[in-house]
């Protein structure tokens, strides 16, 4: 009868949401297949990303969000809406209020995309909150104390590095060096290296099964399969982890670079909490082999990888849908 409260998590990579009351309802990739000839809307999230690098000409699957932002506002708009439809939260007469995450750093003009396609797919009230922030608290960080927190979201189109105290974010620092640009290097590497071809899709899997960004922490290989750039012909080659570990060095030191500007424009009293408390580390990125230990060695503070990171902020925004009353309604000028 009545609309529920959602957070949703809308990020480059996946669009998760949670209901109140329900917690995490949906999770799926962000991508829309559309027809080009007629502009309509095909298929939406994991069906359509199955469709990505195996679509016939007039049939094209787009991400509408690059960099933690939204890059094509009409698709986005469509995405939402069919995902809220999908899960049902409009009540009869009334609609959802809608708490939606963005990056630290992105601009008045990104955030007004945001809230208006939150808007146009069906919210009341949209209020948007920064995505450190409520990862940390969906992996269970007390931010609302005074004292120090550091968490390192990692996620598919950026990531975010903050330290919070007081509920709210002392210093941050947004970067566009995340899951979908490990994936590039990767497809990179492969191309130079080896002369072959190979698909997003294939650069994903080599960097979840062998792939890792410390040195000597795994040795393990896989086969794939791509087109070979002289012949024309598919070929099979073999990748091993070390060749991963090289390909992703200068990625990964970007965000390592990130972390230690973010803890060198730290107050010293919040400085020596982290050392206690150490650095939490969430999103998909998180799960990338040897990033905690590489940024335990570079940082020189403990560095854990939260529960579940995938679903970090979307369970902080479950969190947030429960106080939502207290928070204050950021309009937008």
């Amino acid at each position: 009868m009545f609309s529920k409260d959602i957070g949703i998590d809308l990020g480059t990579a996946n669009v998760l949401i949670h209901v109140k009351g329900k917690g995490i309802v949906l999770d799926e990739p962000s991508v829309v297949a559309i027809d080009r000839n007629t502009g309509k809307v095909l298929a939406v999230g994991e069906e359509a990303r199955r469709m990505v690098g195996r679509t016939p000409g007039n049939i094209v699957a787009i991400r509408p969000l690059k960099d933690g932002v939204i890059a094509d506002f009409d698709i986005t708009e469509a995405m939402l809406k069919y995902f809220l439809n999908k899960l049902d939260v409009k009540g009869l007469f009334s609609k959802p209020r809608i708490l939606i995450c963005c990056p630290t750093n992105i601009t008045s003009v990104e955030q007004k995309a945001i809230r208006e396609a939150a808007e146009k797919s069906g919210g009341k009230k949209v209020y948007l909150e920064e995505e450190p922030k409520i990862a940390a608290i969906g992996a269970g960080m007390d931010i609302f104390q005074p004292s120090g927190n550091m968490v390192v979201d990692i996620g598919g189109g950026t990531t975010d590095v903050a330290v919070l105290s007081m509920g709210d974010i002392v210093t941050a620092s947004s970067i566009k060096m995340a899951g979908d640009k490990f994936d590039a290097e990767i497809l990179q590497y492969i191309k130079r290296e080896y002369k072959l071809l190979i698909g997003e899709r294939t650069a994903e899997d080599i960097k979840i099964k062998v792939g890792t960004v410390f040195p000597g922490a795994r040795s393990e290989s896989i086969d794939i399969r791509g087109r070979d750039m002289v012949s024309g012909l598919p070929r099979t080659i073999t990748v091993y982890s070390d060749e991963i570990q090289k390909a992703l060095a200068e990625s990964v030191d970007v965000i390592v670079q990130a972390a230690k500007s973010v803890l060198e424009r730290t107050p010293p009293e919040l400085s020596a909490d982290i050392i206690d408390r150490g650095v939490i580390l969430t999103g998909g990125g998180a799960l990338l082999h040897g990033i905690d230990t590489l940024l335990a060695e570079e940082l020189r503070v403990p560095v854990f990888v939260a529960e579940s990171p995938m679903h970090c902020v979307a369970v902080g925004t479950g969190v947030m849908l429960e106080n939502i009353d207290r928070l204050p309604h950021r309009r937008l000028s």
